[in-house]
């Protein structure tokens, strides 16, 4: 999928910096390198609070602010390429957190970020394409209107000393591109649970289970039509024995549109795959997607079977992942 270049210090004991580059062919054979992520967060303010500042991945639910390498599967779930495209929801911008003082993990978020380009999907990506049959145009930053905003509220409880269980909730609203003065919102809430007994060898056995629900409210051209679509997708993970990982995930979506419209259509997938970690920088996946969709392929009435094999390894020293 393609190649990334991490580096991550601590700038001084004041802040610390993440840069991430990823270098892609394109399916034309075209070479691309860009920056995927550069930003600064704090790390002393007091009352618990810390700002991030940079180009990043914007925090909304589960799986956008993730890097692909982190992913249970070897693709993104279909709601989340519909709501923020291929490449993720991600800009320049700043984000303010506060650890709130209670018994439990609670953690409220609140971010402003551009609005443009070709990785603000939903928003103002790029003019000249399509949606939902309205062609998108170029819209300048004129105010504070013209910004993206999201917020997300974080927790995360202890059930006992085995199982723990994450909660959270986010929202997005700014502009799109079909009209000079029109909006797009986006709610979504999530939900993350994980057992692993406490004698495990390396973090395993351990059995995971992750589900987002999203729905989008866009406005549509000059006469601000009302477009609305959601979808969700659930998964589990089994790490049945030290060092494999047999996983399930199901998505359904489904908006207003043309049946024909392959961001608007109905579509569901189930996704099994199995995936052996030979050491904790190399793993292997083997991965199957059964799809349903009248746009992929009318003559099967929509289905469509794909086999996909994925190796991914990692040289250098190995990040922490956020539970």
């Amino acid at each position: 999928q393609n190649l990334e270049f991490s580096m991550q210090a601590a700038v001084d004991p004041y802040l610390n910096g993440e840069v991430h580059l990823i270098y892609q062919i394109s399916k034309d054979g075209e070479s691309k390198l860009e920056v995927e992520e550069a930003f600064l967060t704090t790390q002393t303010l007091p009352h618990d609070l810390q700002v991030k500042a940079g180009s990043y991945f914007t925090e909304v639910g589960r799986l956008n602010s993730q890097h692909p390498h982190s992913w249970g599967f070897v693709d993104q779930s279909i709601v989340n390429s519909r709501m923020f495209g291929g490449d993720g929801l991600r800009g320049p911008g700043a984000r303010l957190s506060w650890l709130a003082p209670l018994p439990w993990y609670s953690e409220v978020l609140g971010g402003v970020q551009n609005a443009n380009g070709e990785t603000a999907f939903s928003f103002l990506n790029a003019a000249g394409e399509d949606f939902a049959g309205y062609t998108l145009i170029a819209r300048d930053v004129q105010s504070t209107e013209d910004l993206l905003y999201s917020t997300r509220w974080l927790n995360s409880f202890d059930l006992n000393d085995e199982v723990t269980l994450n909660l959270g909730a986010s929202s997005l609203w700014g502009p799109n591109a079909s009209a000079m003065d029109t909006q797009t919102n986006i709610y979504g809430t999530d939900i993350y649970m994980k057992w692993k007994p406490v004698s495990n060898d390396k973090g395993f056995p351990f059995v995971s289970w992750q589900t987002e629900l999203m729905r989008r409210d866009y406005e549509a051209g000059e006469e601000k039509n009302k477009l609305d679509d959601w979808g969700l997708y659930t998964q589990m993970l089994l790490g049945f024995k030290k060092n494999w990982v047999a996983g399930i995930r199901y998505d359904l979506a489904d908006g207003d549109g043309e049946v024909s419209d392959y961001l608007r259509d109905r579509r569901d997938r189930v996704s099994p795959n199995l995936t052996w970690y030979t050491t904790e920088f190399s793993k292997v996946r083997l991965q199957y997607n059964y799809d349903r969709a009248r746009h992929i392929n009318e003559d099967r009435n929509g289905n469509e079977h794909s086999v996909w094999l994925q190796y991914e390894f990692m040289l250098g020293a190995h990040p922490k992942h956020k539970f």
